[in-house]
């Protein structure tokens, strides 16, 4: 089975300005085409032994399987939690048009 063109990749973080911040500066890198916040969604989860729960942002970026490593790289330098969560979800089908400008909006600026 081939590789994935296309992914969409999902990270959350505990504020809204934090989640504006993460979208823009990957945007701005050229690592996704875009990227979305979604309101406050509650998480449940595991941590350090306890469970917890937290209100938190979600940022899901559109970008390149030739660009993830980079993306990957430049949120877990941006982001401040220890293990942020960035899970990329491969893109399948898409209309050729939306696909192609994701392709353009994520070439490395040299390849411009």
């Amino acid at each position: 089975m081939t590789e994935p063109a296309w992914l969409t990749v999902l990270t959350t973080t505990d504020s809204e300005e934090k989640a504006h911040t993460l979208a823009r500066g990957a945007v701005e890198a050229r690592l996704a085409a875009c990227a979305q916040i979604s309101a406050p969604v509650t998480s449940v989860y595991r941590w350090q032994g306890a469970v917890e729960t937290g209100e938190e942002w979600q940022v899901l970026l559109k970008t390149t399987a030739g660009r993830y490593d980079a993306l990957e790289a430049h949120l877990l330098a941006a982001h401040d939690y220890e293990t942020p969560e960035i899970i990329a979800t491969p893109v399948v089908r898409g209309s050729d048009r939306y696909l192609a400008w994701v392709s353009a909006e994520t070439a490395p600026t040299a390849a411009l």
